[in-house]
């Protein structure tokens, strides 16, 4: 349990200095500020991390920011590793975060099937039951009874 409460606090403190040294650090224009770090995982022996970023922009913006992310690694792990004060400094992962991309999967979704139910609510406005309202015999309905 320890360990694990361990790599929470690391995780989050990687987190931070990864998106501060992103934001005043790095010089490179692929990071500008429409890269966002989302996440951040650290293995039980603290040994690698995973960081999850989302980039705002087009497929080629998010291309780049991935190149720009590897090519800055090395800055980010030494930034990581003088934050931390552990014995060992986890190395980097860099994880494009899907996040984004389920929720407007999930939003298209919704949005179909709104719009199917409300096609459904408009054919049935008129419509009527095709037998009676309520096709259950009750007791005291003795029309059937009686003409026997």
């Amino acid at each position: 349990m320890a360990d694990n409460a361990r790599a929470k606090r690391l995780a989050d403190l990687i987190r931070e200095v990864v998106a501060q040294k992103l934001q005043r650090g790095i010089k490179d224009p692929r990071l500008g500020s429409h890269v966002t770090i989302t996440d951040t995982r650290v293995t039980g022996d603290l040994r690698e991390a995973t960081v999850f970023y989302t980039v705002y922009g087009d497929d080629e913006e998010r291309a780049a920011a991935a190149a720009g992310l590897e090519s800055a690694k090395g800055v980010l792990r030494s930034a990581v590793g003088a934050a931390a004060g552990v014995k060992f400094t986890p190395t980097l992962a860099f994880v494009a975060d899907a996040l984004p991309d389920t929720a407007r999967n999930i939003e298209d979704l919704l949005d179909k099937a709104r719009a199917s139910d409300a096609k459904v609510r408009e054919v049935s406005a008129g419509a009527a039951y095709a037998g009676d309202a309520d096709p259950y015999k009750k007791p005291g309905d003795d029309e059937d009874d009686a003409a026997e």
